[in-house]
């Protein structure tokens, strides 16, 4: 039973992965466009009035900012977009009568959410780097903060997905929840060089660690320590994933 349960769990990240491929022009060019179109924006008008760093530039500064932050975005897209459409349309109920645990359930659907986030991260690392090579100081703390962050938002697009009963709603939870917090955490900016109350709200943003600690990869410099990141990410993973496995064990809004 466990290998049946192994298959299945391999066949529906597959079929995960595959819907978001299958029209990789919107769930993978659109956001590595809207990226370098933010680069191209905010390089050009802030590239001789901000300074962030003595050796680093504003470009260089803000090419991991957007890595990340369509990480983090897509990441969550893919789990959200993909369990409210089955709920919607009504397919969800094919998977409902299978034997897959919620385990498998949550390794495919954020496995498949991990992967495109961390394709479309690639595609805008790859376009973004042309213009502005950020270097590779420390790209162990790169790898970590990627699978941590696409690892955390494909979780929280799980229990978004599962919370809402139409698209209205997960729209809701996209705008007023997750735009904010990735804006608010330091893309575009160093918390540094803002007013010391600030700098205190920032710091209890989970996702400024995220970026703070992937951007430490790329110049070997943060603005907080790479292991304080560390900390507050692992453990808000744990809590987000916790959470996600815990309702699909109880079927929260799927089940009758």
């Amino acid at each position: 039973m466990s290998a049946i349960r192994l298959e299945g769990a391999r066949t529906l990240f597959y079929k995960e992965v595959l819907r978001f491929w299958k029209v990789a022009f919107q769930t993978v060019a659109a956001p590595v466009l809207t990226a370098m179109l933010y680069l191209l924006i905010f390089g050009h008008v802030l590239e001789d009035h901000v300074k962030v760093y003595d050796s680093v530039g504003y470009t260089a500064f803000l090419i991991p900012g957007l890595v990340m932050m369509s990480v983090l975005q897509n990441s969550f897209a893919n789990s959200s977009s993909s369990l409210i459409q089955s709920k919607i349309t009504g397919n969800l109920v094919f998977l409902l009568v299978t034997p897959l645990s919620h385990w498998a359930w949550f390794v495919a659907y954020v496995g498949a959410s991990m992967v495109r986030g961390l394709t479309v991260g690639l595609g805008v690392l790859l376009v973004t780097a042309w213009f502005a090579p950020p270097g590779l100081a420390q790209p162990g703390w790169i790898i970590v903060f990627l699978l941590l962050g696409s690892g955390i938002m494909g979780s929280l697009g799980l229990i978004a997905g599962l919370w809402a009963e139409k698209f209205d709603q997960l729209a809701a939870f996209q705008n007023f929840f997750i735009m904010p917090m990735t804006f608010l955490s330091g893309v575009f900016y160093s918390v540094h060089s803002l007013p010391a109350f600030w700098q205190a709200v920032s710091h209890l943003n989970p996702f400024f660690y995220m970026i703070d600690g992937f951007r430490r990869g790329f110049f070997g410099v943060s603005d907080v320590s790479p292991w304080l990141s560390l900390s507050i990410v692992s453990v808000a993973f744990v809590v987000v994933a916790g959470v996600a496995l815990e309702l699909l064990r109880r079927g929260y809004k799927i089940r009758g």
